[in-house]
């Protein structure tokens, strides 16, 4: 219901992209990349805690990490005086809520997959909210953006991983696994086609390298379903992405 509420404020309240970017507008649109990276994020974690009860570290990392996002939410609430963004705000405090009570119980197989719908709600939210405060990006912000995207793609990528591995098959989960994996293919393609200076060189292959073995553990899912190999990879592959993600702040 909630995802289809969201649907309809998106039909009737279209955005427009604005032309150039204000303080504001970088803020909100920096909070909307945060609150779309932790909904991928919180969803992995909570599946990876349901592989392996007994690492009880984990359910603090997925506190620490809502705690994230209701910062990204009050962010938005206190930069936008937009009534379309206000409203999707309802929504994704509602998801959040939603996932506060689920954290707190035993983990369930039903609720796992009530985690897979609040993750993609924030999601839609988020990325919704982002379209209103888009403006026309410089190349080198442009590839800043796509660093990003790679980390919430190796995040969206391993959630799906961990669904399924968890017990959540079915084909809209694996179709949406392997989209994330060809997104983040087309992703490096972007980075191959830039012309970083010779130190960054080095990390590109490395990322390269990296995605290569992660994937083709990813694509063995049905075989061979290894979280915590998966969760180590993710960390390799965000903290690559981040060197791009830093290099493209000092030059944008």
């Amino acid at each position: 219901m909630i995802k289809l509420l969201i649907g309809c404020l998106l039909i009737f309240g279209s955005f427009s992209p604005l032309v150039a970017g204000t303080r504001t507008d970088v803020n909100i649109i920096e909070a909307t990349e945060n609150i779309r990276f932790l909904s991928q994020e919180i969803t992995k974690d909570y599946f990876y805690l349901y592989a392996n009860p007994k690492k009880k570290e984990i359910h603090k990392e997925i506190i620490n990490e809502l705690e994230e996002l209701v910062k990204s939410i009050r962010t938005i609430s206190i930069s936008t005086s937009s009534t379309e963004t206000k409203n999707i705000l309802e929504f994704l405090v509602y998801s959040k809520n939603q996932i506060d009570d689920i954290v707190k119980g035993k983990i369930t197989k039903d609720k796992a997959s009530l985690m897979l719908d609040y993750s993609e709600t924030l999601l839609e939210g988020a990325t919704s909210i982002a379209k209103e405060y888009s403006y026309n990006f410089s190349e080198s912000e442009k590839m800043l953006m796509k660093s990003k995207e790679i980390k919430f793609l190796i995040e969206r990528t391993s959630k799906y991983y961990m669904a399924l591995g968890v017990g959540l098959k079915d084909d809209v989960n694996q179709n949406q696994m392997f989209k994330a994996v060809g997104n983040i293919d087309n992703a490096l393609k972007i980075l191959s086609g830039y012309d970083y200076p010779k130190m960054m060189l080095v990390n590109r292959e490395h990322l390269s390298r990296v995605w290569s073995v992660t994937k083709s553990i990813v694509k063995r899912w049905k075989k061979l379903f290894t979280s915590n190999l998966i969760v180590l990879a993710d960390k390799e592959i965000e903290g690559l992405a981040e060197q791009f993600v830093l290099y493209h702040r000092k030059t944008k």
